[in-house]
């Protein structure tokens, strides 16, 4: 098995390749004379006319089937700050995350465990059994590290069993607070607000360096233990 370094820097090449595969259809889009601003606001659009609900009750379930948050958070902003303000889309965003993290649990936990677990001992696996003494540090672990999807974190934690109440504190503790950036970062990266797009981008990196920071103190808490 390759060693932990190597998976990162694998991890790493592959989103770096994504990152280039978009910017290179944004730039064959722009040779081609397409008005990528003028596509972005047709999206937008779409969005507004199927409304605030239907969009925030898909924000709350798509991505418990793998759809990326992402897609959801980066666009709330433009599409519906003008509409129902700042606040009442953050507000909105947030639930429909709690509702997701809650969903999730309880697809695995619940509803598909038998499933999952039969298909677990097919392919050789058993489901994940976590001592109660480390159940906070798997949920900090998972939440931090870079790389699975959210909703296999999700799904892996409601696997192992780990307490609702506590799963829910600290996923949202630490979901919430990046979700919350990166709506403001998407309202203020497409309606050209300059200063407040440079200050959510620095509360990101600081976040990212939290979560670093995070990450190494757990790593080095169970290496020692």
């Amino acid at each position: 098995m390759s060693n932990p370094t190597s998976r990162d820097k694998k991890r790493l090449l592959v989103k770096l390749a994504a990152i280039g595969v978009c910017l290179l259809i944004g730039a064959v889009l722009v040779l081609r004379g397409a008005d990528l601003r003028a596509l972005i606001e047709e999206g937008l659009d779409l969005l507004r006319e199927a409304g605030p609900w239907t969009f925030f009750i898909a924000m709350a379930f798509l991505p418990a089937a793998g759809v990326p948050m992402l897609a959801f958070t980066l666009t709330a902003g433009p599409a519906f700050a003008e509409e129902l303000g700042m606040g009442v889309v953050l507000g909105a965003g947030l639930l429909a995350i709690a509702v997701n993290i809650a969903v999730t649990y309880w697809l695995s936990a619940k509803a598909l465990r038998p499933l999952l677990a039969k298909l677990l001992t097919r392919l050789g696996y058993k489901l994940p059994v976590v001592a109660e003494e480390d159940m906070t540090d798997l949920i900090v672990i998972l939440r931090v590290t870079p790389g699975p999807p959210f909703f296999v974190q999700s799904y892996l934690l409601g696997l192992a069993g780990v307490p609702f109440g506590k799963y829910m504190a600290i996923s949202c503790l630490i979901s919430c607070s990046m979700n919350v950036a990166f709506i403001m970062f998407g309202d203020a990266l497409l309606q050209g607000k300059g200063k407040v797009l440079l200050l959510v981008f620095s509360a990101i990196i600081a976040l990212v360096a939290f979560t670093h920071l995070l990450r190494r103190h757990y790593g080095n808490k169970r290496a020692k233990s």
